[in-house]
């Protein structure tokens, strides 16, 4: 049975989550990649902004390809995770309280999730097309030069997720 969600994600909401439950996410999550992760951390590392409010946050990894006539957004399936473990700390101990992936995440990354009492939520790989269909609005909001990889702003509606690693730490990827 999934459960639903809506944003702001906070750590309350989050709380009694466990690995490997069935959840449908809706409200607003922001985008962001490899490029679009070093590049805010560098920017927030010489004082400056992130491109949007960390507090309570959802980041999904994802590069949507473009979309179709009348459509919002094309194919939205997840990338892997553990290319933004170097700056995904920083990202969780600044505010964000729900990643959105695929894929195991490293020790630094968990040991984060714990301390933030966040959630790392796995989206299916190869369901981009079911998973554009959650998506209700896309915005770019920052470094549209990175073309599929700039900083979108999403709305969605149930989206279908698995919780991979809950916010005590425990992971789907360690049974």
């Amino acid at each position: 049975m999934n459960r639903k969600i809506s944003g702001p994600f906070t750590k309350e909401k989050l709380a009694d989550l466990k690995a490997g439950d069935a959840v449908l996410l809706s409200g607003i999550v922001y985008t962001a990649r490899d490029a679009a992760h070093r590049r805010m951390t560098e920017e927030a590392n010489a004082g400056q902004p992130f491109p949007f409010d960390l507090t309570d946050a959802a980041i999904y990894y994802v590069g949507p390809s473009p979309a179709a006539p009348g459509q919002v957004i094309g194919s939205a399936g997840p990338t892997s995770s553990y290319r933004m473990d170097p700056y995904t700390p920083q990202i969780l101990d600044g505010g964000v309280s729900v990643l959105i992936g695929k894929g195991p995440r490293g020790p630094e990354v968990i040991d984060a999730i714990k301390r933030n009492g966040a959630v790392y939520f796995a989206a299916v790989g190869g369901a981009g097309a079911l998973i554009s269909q959650c998506i209700k609005s896309s915005e770019v909001i920052a470094y549209e030069e990175y073309g599929t990889e700039a900083v979108r702003k999403l709305e969605i509606e149930d989206m279908p997720v698995i919780v991979a690693i809950d916010s005590a730490g425990n992971s789907v990827y360690e049974r």
